[in-house]
């Protein structure tokens, strides 16, 4: 398995995965709209989408952006921020989700951020545990709910002293 970069030609089939992932934990119920977020995050080129690849098959995606005046969590020009951490049903259990989350914490260093953020559903108990594996904690200052009844939860990785 290796990371790369997302082609264009790819992004059909990463905003699939993302919702595949997304519906087999049953994490639309709440906010069906949001599907559509999903399917075409990234694809607007505003962040850079990474997919783990095995044998020509995306097994998992994940998105880093920087800071731009409507990003979600992040506050500042010194911080990048992580959306849409999807892994393929049939790929969870593998390494997939690790695999990409240091992908996107090196990309993020590489654009020159000292913090990576991001938010996640309560229910994302999987992620949460993934998440501090990888050195992210907790940011309860930043919590927020995008739409009445969904609320995320704010994590970060300080990456310089």
């Amino acid at each position: 398995m290796f990371v790369r970069e997302a082609t264009a030609g790819e992004m059909g089939a990463v905003g699939d995965l993302r919702l595949e992932a997304y519906r087999a934990q049953n994490l639309l119920a709440e906010n069906p709209l949001y599907a559509d977020t999903l399917r075409v995050l990234g694809a607007d080129g505003q962040g850079e989408v990474l997919v783990a690849v095995e044998e020509s098959r995306i097994l998992g995606t994940i998105m880093v952006e920087s800071w731009h005046p409507a990003s979600e969590v992040a506050r500042g020009g010194d911080e990048a921020e992580i959306r849409g951490l999807a892994v393929a049903p049939q790929a969870q259990g593998r390494g997939v989700g690790g695999t990409l989350v240091r992908a996107a914490v090196d990309r993020a260093v590489a654009r020159g951020a000292r913090q990576v953020v991001l938010s996640t559903r309560p229910a994302m108990t999987a992620a949460q545990r993934l998440y501090a594996a990888e050195g992210f904690t907790r940011m309860p200052d930043r919590d927020w709910s995008p739409v009445p009844g969904v609320s995320l939860l704010a994590f970060r990785r300080v990456l310089t002293g």
